[in-house]
């Protein structure tokens, strides 16, 4: 059988069947890849290339099976189908109509009722999917957003959609409950003092480093934070930036120290997802800045553990 391809020599995400929305070839499907490869306003000098990552992931993905024998053996690919929709056709310094065109992508994969994944690109890309996820449910959405930094800024030099700017997108929102909004694994002085305060005026959580890192049981802190999540509304979504991660496990990614691990961010997305998750993002790949292509090869664990997690909970859910 021919290869799949989404373009040139780039692979579908984990050797996944190349589909569409408008010809219905999705429908067979359990989880529905696309990327978003835009890169909008840089915030640090020449740290930029991250329009690369969907095309790194998926090249880096075709090193793997779905085999986790530290997950009592679970074979991810032995249960779940993938599709791969390919990229959404972003608009190069248009940021309010690249922002129109992946909330219209994201409606219409929402409408599908399958399990979606979005790589980015920057983070700006979670305010539209999660506009168009708050379109699609009758009550409020909750997110998990695992990250260094709040990224909720008023804007960025004007610019309303910058990767520093989403969370305040997100605060904006009426289908957003901002009470359910936790942001997990904040660290480090790349931060704003007026970050926190911005979160703590809208009554969303923060769940630092160092209380991921003192704590006695990394299960029982993510059920706090899920419980937050999921606390009045009817979906919740996972949002992680690369940068959540210390950069010894996170070449390509923004530097920032003093990070979570990579087991660390492993074992919270396999918590998150087997007490029920909705869909997520996974951003701020650079493949320019990482010689070994390190932190997109990661990006497909995260997959992996994210839909270990799903079919725990599919399971129990079968009961």
């Amino acid at each position: 059988m021919a290869k799949n391809y989404i373009y040139g020599n780039t692979p579908c995400f984990l050797d996944g069947e190349k589909v569409s929305l408008q010809d219905n070839s999705y429908k067979n499907k359990d989880v529905l890849i696309y990327g978003v490869p835009w890169e909008g306003a840089v915030t640090w000098g020449d740290y930029t290339g991250c329009e690369l990552g969907p095309k790194a992931i998926r090249l880096n993905s075709e090193r793997y099976s779905g085999y986790l024998p530290e997950l009592n053996d679970i074979d991810v690919l032995k249960h779940y189908s993938f599709g791969d929709l390919g990229d959404v056709d972003v608009v190069p310094a248009d940021s309010p109509e690249t922002m129109r065109r992946i909330e219209n992508f994201a409606s219409n994969v929402w409408e599908t009722g399958k399990f979606p994944i979005a790589f980015g690109g920057d983070h700006g890309i979670t305010y539209p999917i999660v506009q168009a996820l708050s379109n699609e449910v009758e009550g409020k959405v909750g997110i998990i957003h695992l990250d260094a930094h709040y990224d909720n800024h008023p804007d960025y030099n004007g610019d309303l959609y910058a990767r520093s700017t989403p969370f305040h997108r997100i605060y904006e929102s009426e289908s957003v409950r901002n009470k359910s909004i936790v942001h997990m694994g904040i660290h480090g002085p790349r931060n704003k003092p007026e970050t926190g305060t911005y979160a703590n005026e809208v009554g969303a959580t923060t769940i630092s480093v160092r209380e991921i890192k003192q704590a006695n049981q990394l299960h029982e802190l993510a059920k706090k934070a899920y419980d937050i999540a999921s606390e009045g509304t009817d979906a919740v979504y996972l949002s992680i930036c690369s940068d959540v991660l210390d950069f010894a496990f996170n070449p390509g990614g923004p530097v920032d120290g003093n990070g979570l691990t990579s087991y660390e961010l492993l074992e919270l997305i396999l918590e998150f997802s087997q007490m029920g998750i909705n869909g997520m993002d996974y951003v701020e790949v650079y493949p320019q800045q990482d010689a070994n292509d390190n932190s997109s090869h990661f990006v497909t664990y995260a997959v992996l553990y994210a839909l270990a997690g799903k079919l725990i909970h599919d399971e129990k859910e079968k009961r």
